[in-house]
């Protein structure tokens, strides 16, 4: 069976990968059948003939999760489609202290709904007896 997987290359702690189709039972650096691309996870850099892979896919090659993912996230030039996430991990602290802060608000916000709706009901209250006067 065929596979798309990743062929890693570079120096240590500075990994590359070329985009290969290869035999499954091959060592990941063995000689693969086509190599479609290159990606470089540092930069987010990345080169791919993505017909070529579709075409293989149709085949009935696999591509592995990593590759999957590339190849979705491909523009048709070959270059990743690469979106930074907005979302900023914060440690335990920050969590407690921003949930806090939350809650906090949320106290006051329902204070303020509870004080708007005391003003409405007070003039209707009142509204009645002043014409009850006249």
């Amino acid at each position: 069976m065929l596979k798309i997987r990743l062929k890693r290359l570079g120096a240590k702690k500075q990994p590359t990968y070329r985009i290969v189709v290869i035999n499954s039972t091959t060592k990941r650096e063995g000689r693969p059948v086509q190599e479609l691309g290159h990606y470089n996870p540092k930069t987010k850099v990345m080169k791919l003939d993505k017909a070529s892979a579709l075409e293989w896919i149709k085949k009935g090659a696999q591509p592995t999760e990593t590759v999957a993912y590339l190849i979705k996230n491909c523009n048709d030039d070959g270059t990743l489609n690469y979106k930074k996430k907005e979302t900023v991990k914060l440690s335990k602290k920050a969590q407690a202290k921003a949930a806090a802060e939350a809650e906090a608000k949320a106290k006051a916000e329902e204070e303020a709904k509870a004080a708007v709706e005391a003003e409405e009901a007070a003039p209707a209250e009142e509204a009645p007896s002043e014409t009850a006067e006249a």
